[in-house]
């Protein structure tokens, strides 16, 4: 799959270059990134040219992850990471992001949440997309209920950070849920 650009009211996201190594390196300084990502730490120069220059392209390459830029429309410096992993042939993906400190708390990552959402149902025919995040991680749910994701629950030793399994809350957003077709039908479980 060839990389694409999105864009938003405000932001441009697009695939990341060499280029954008640098401006990764000094975002994953922050000690947030560092504790409640799945980054290295400590986060290297090595690190963000190995992002940029093999992860990124390669992901792109196998249509298997797709990772995007979260820039300003208007131009401006790198303001985070968000993408979207294959998770089973069915048509789950997950979604991942991070946002550079001096850009949180203004709806930026919402908004890019939202655009790459409906990408990945209108384009990668996704069935579901989850998110989840190590419990505790406050900001990255305010994110993604924000951009329209239910909360599930917590689920047990399900995420590895740093060699240590933890416990994730997980979410999910349907293509329903954005007013968009499924790509197979959905019965839900009748409540009560």
């Amino acid at each position: 799959m060839e990389p694409i650009t999105l864009t938003t009211r405000r932001l441009l996201l697009r695939s990341f270059t060499p280029e954008d190594a640098e401006a990764v390196y000094q975002a994953c300084q922050d000690p947030d990134i560092q504790r409640w990502t799945t980054v290295p730490s400590p986060y290297t120069r090595r690190h963000a040219e190995e992002f940029t220059g093999q992860m990124v392209p390669d992901g792109w390459q196998t249509g298997t992850m797709c990772t995007f830029a979260m820039l300003p429309r208007e131009g401006g410096t790198l303001m985070g990471s968000i993408g979207v992993t294959l998770r089973t042939l069915s048509g789950t993906w997950e979604v991942g992001f991070w946002t550079a400190k001096e850009h949180r708390g203004r709806g930026m990552t919402a908004e890019a949440l939202g655009a790459v959402a409906h990408w990945t149902f209108t384009r990668l025919k996704a069935t579901r997309l989850e998110w989840r995040a190590e419990v505790g991680n406050a900001g990255s749910r305010a994110v993604a209920e924000r951009a329209g994701f239910s909360h599930e629950g917590t689920l047990r030793a399900a995420l590895m950070n740093k060699d240590t399994l933890r416990d994730a809350w997980i979410g999910a957003l349907l293509p329903s849920d954005l007013g968009l077709p499924t790509p197979c039908p959905y019965l839900p479980a009748p409540r009560g």
